[in-house]
């Protein structure tokens, strides 16, 4: 199971961690990542971590956002700097075993999903 959480609200410029819960499961194939949808907006990509430790980003958050993993927390973040009015959206996290690298940024790849927990960023 996955649990998304630290969402919250904050104004422009601020930042937020946000945190997965990956109890049950161990990290050690596939990735994990977080997408995102906004109001009246398709989820889109934010930024994914295999296994193996190398990250992805969607060029929108890239310089400000941080994903990492802590194994012995089994816990999966996002560091979110610098956020942005267009940042505001529900975060989700996701997990798969199988993702080839080509899918690192598709939603179907990912078989296991979290709630999402809202960011709301004001200007």
């Amino acid at each position: 199971q996955l649990q998304a959480s630290g969402g919250g609200s904050v104004q422009a410029g601020g930042s937020l961690r946000l945190s997965c819960g990956i109890s049950g499961r161990t990290f050690n194939r596939g990735a994990m990542a977080w997408f995102r949808q906004a109001p009246g907006k398709e989820r889109e990509f934010v930024s994914a971590i295999k296994w193996s430790r190398h990250t992805y980003y969607a060029d929108s958050v890239k310089g400000r956002f941080t994903i990492s993993i802590d194994n012995d927390k089994k816990t999966m973040y996002l560091q979110m700097n610098s956020l942005k009015p267009e940042d505001t959206a529900v975060y989700y996290c996701a997990h798969d075993g199988q993702v080839i690298q080509s899918g690192l940024s598709q939603m179907r790849s990912y078989g296991y999903w979290g709630q999402g927990t809202q960011v709301t960023v004001s200007s």
